[in-house]
């Protein structure tokens, strides 16, 4: 290549440089007009997306409140069912009867707890019949 060939190539490029930067819009009219463009789609778009998370606002609280409400029917069998998901779970596990009580044996427990409340009964309406007969007066000792 001769010295004239590569001049006039650089001129070409230099020329050429000038006439896409001459069509080209300036740098800072290309972000503003960017910026509008981004400014316009996301207001077109603001109304369905306010509606968007009413609506995921309102499905989430439609599946709580069916959970809530699956929750409270199932009782036990559903604790049971969740807990055994993960161990980290396990607190959600119905309370199992100790292994080594029978039927007779609680039935012995619930005799005496009925034994105990009609000995309590008792007991409040001896105090409260004491009461009305001293006027409701407690008595106090002497010190002497």
């Amino acid at each position: 290549m001769s010295s004239g060939q590569a001049s006039s190539r650089s001129e070409l490029a230099r020329d050429r440089a000038a006439t896409e930067a001459a069509t080209r819009p300036p740098r800072g009219a290309a972000v503003r007009n960017a910026i509008m463009a981004s400014r316009s789609w996301l207001g077109a778009r603001l109304g369905r997306l306010s509606s968007s998370a009413l609506a995921r606002t309102l499905l989430a609280l439609i599946v709580g409140f069916a959970a809530g409400a699956a929750w409270q029917s199932y009782g036990s069998a559903g604790r049971q069912a969740v807990a055994g998901w993960s161990p980290h779970l396990a607190w959600l596990a119905p309370a199992t009867a100790p292994a080594n009580v029978s039927p007779e044996r609680l039935r012995a427990m619930s005799r005496a707890l009925a034994t105990a409340r009609q000995s309590l009964d008792t007991l409040a309406t001896e105090i409260s019949r004491m009461q009305t007969r001293d006027g409701n007066a407690p008595r106090r000792r002497s010190a002497h």
